[in-house]
């Protein structure tokens, strides 16, 4: 390809990234337009609290950043990524003052189980055998001829009905049907709804085949082992403070890659679209947002059942019922008096992220999308129920609503992180029938809004320039 074909790239996310690395590699020039002061998207890391503590303003646990197949192309050791991986990959606590773990070790987590162990073993033990392959099958559009038809077929089978319906049928034990509900409960949809169970079964394989890793130094160490690897291809410019209002105030490019959500490509290409293809994007659905706070500590959270100080992901919420009947209610536009609420304790592994003998923490909800309603006290009421005297230990905090989620991203439309509803006609058509073309064919969408969507781990970014590559001069 001509040295001189010129790309652009609107948002410097790890899906603008991604297709940055890709189109560069190609042999293009690449400029990469970033709103932020700072390239990542979701993947940063900054003071939000109080000075030397360091806190991820979105994704803080990696487990489909460190499985994904386009980063592990990369080596991004090389460019200063470290992956640091808690003895445990996740600890869900109960009220009895006890906690089940997954365990990196599939043999572990079974042993922890009892009598659900060898359910859990047959569930996921293919899965994450084979995961090199699964994530290279899952994480790309829905193709109609699959490398691996039985892997895939076996996936199909246990992710595609709601995870409850899965639990039910292959768990007996409240714990296992708890740890399942916590998992699936990533999905932010109801545990009832199709396809909720996917999500549980991706988790728990990716935690077997790959762990839960949290990057040393936060997530932002993601995004400096992209643009270190950036730098060495060379050819491309990332422009950051620099706010695309219209492509029209932008030069000529022979493509342009835009990682945005639907709402903002209609926005700032609305000139370059058919009209048909702009109904279609309006008709796209953004999913359930979330509440966040990030906390200053004195010390570690001072949690009832031990398990819960060996793993660096904590799910807060008791029973599967509970689970359940929360993230029904957040699906219905509601809040609950008890949310399961996500929380991450990086600083217990990775002292880089507070100063010597503090802690770090950071803990959110689900909340039904642009909800203005404060989620402080129920969030720090759950987690008090595992940890009494958790707010004895609290030096600063900082709550971040979906409102204030989405001014510091504006991809993370009222608060949803995961780029759209994942229901089960969203992740056939995401965001059209076009996946990452749209009707202007120099143009294409390469954000979380696409296949295979929420996470960070690059594939849309990877699979739309690709595409764009592959589609110039035919």
């Amino acid at each position: 390809m001509n040295r001189k074909a010129k790309a652009c790239v609107i948002g410097a996310g790890p899906n603008g990234l991604a297709a940055a690395i890709v189109l560069a590699k190609a042999g293009m020039q690449v400029d990469a337009f970033e709103a932020e002061p700072q390239p990542g998207g979701a993947a940063r890391t900054s003071e939000l609290t109080l000075p030397g503590f360091l806190h991820d303003f979105g994704s803080a646990v990696h487990p489909l950043a460190a499985g994904s197949p386009f980063f592990s192309s990369l080596a991004l050791s090389k460019y200063g990524l470290d992956w640091i991986h808690s003895p445990s990959a996740l600890a869900h606590p109960f009220d009895d003052g006890t906690a089940v773990t997954l365990e990196r070790d599939l043999s572990d987590t079974a042993a922890g189980l009892g009598i659900d162990g060898r359910h859990w073993r047959r569930l996921m033990e293919p899965l994450a055998t084979n995961w090199a392959a699964l994530a290279g099958e899952i994480l790309r559009p829905v193709h109609l001829f699959p490398r691996h038809p039985l892997l895939l077929a076996r996936f199909g089978l246990c992710g595609l009905p709601s995870a409850n319906v899965l639990s039910r049928f292959q768990f007996r034990t409240g714990r296992a049907k708890a740890l399942f509900a916590g998992l699936a409960a990533h999905s932010f949809l109801s545990l009832d709804e199709p396809l909720s169970a996917a999500f549980g079964v991706v988790l728990g394989a990716a935690a077997h085949a790959v762990g839960w890793p949290i990057p040393r130094g936060g997530a932002q160490s993601i995004t400096n082992a992209l643009c270190a690897n950036l730098a060495e291809i060379g050819g491309v410019q990332i422009k950051t403070s620099t706010r695309v209002e219209t492509l029209r105030d932008l030069g000529d490019y022979e493509l342009t890659l835009c990682d945005v959500t639907p709402r903002q490509l209609l926005r700032i290409a609305d000139h370059k679209l058919s009209t048909g293809f702009k109904r279609r994007l309006e008709k796209f659905r953004y999913g359930s947002g979330v509440f966040k706070v990030d906390y200053a500590l004195s010390s570690p959270i001072p949690w009832t059942a031990s398990a819960c100080l060996r793993a660096a992901t904590v799910h807060i919420g008791g029973s599967a019922g509970e689970i359940t009947a929360y993230e029904a209610a957040v699906r219905s536009g509601k809040h609950a008096e008890k949310p399961f609420v996500l929380l991450a304790q990086p600083s217990l592994f990775d002292s880089s992220r507070a100063p010597e003998g503090k802690h770090t923490a950071w803990a959110y909800c689900h909340v039904p999308n642009g909800s203005n309603v404060d989620m402080l006290e129920k969030i720090e009421n759950q987690i008090e129920r595992f940890a009494p005297g958790f707010r004895d230990a609290i030096l600063g905090r900082r709550t971040f609503s979906p409102a204030a989620i989405e001014t510091m991203d504006a991809n993370l439309i009222g608060g949803d992180i995961n780029g759209g509803a994942m229901d089960l006609r969203q992740f056939l058509w995401r965001p059209t029938w076009r996946h990452y073309a749209t009707s202007s064919r120099d143009l294409y969408i390469c954000s979380s809004s696409t296949p295979p969507g929420g996470g960070v781990h690059g594939m849309c970014g990877y699979h739309a320039a690709r595409l764009a590559v592959s589609r110039m001069g035919s």
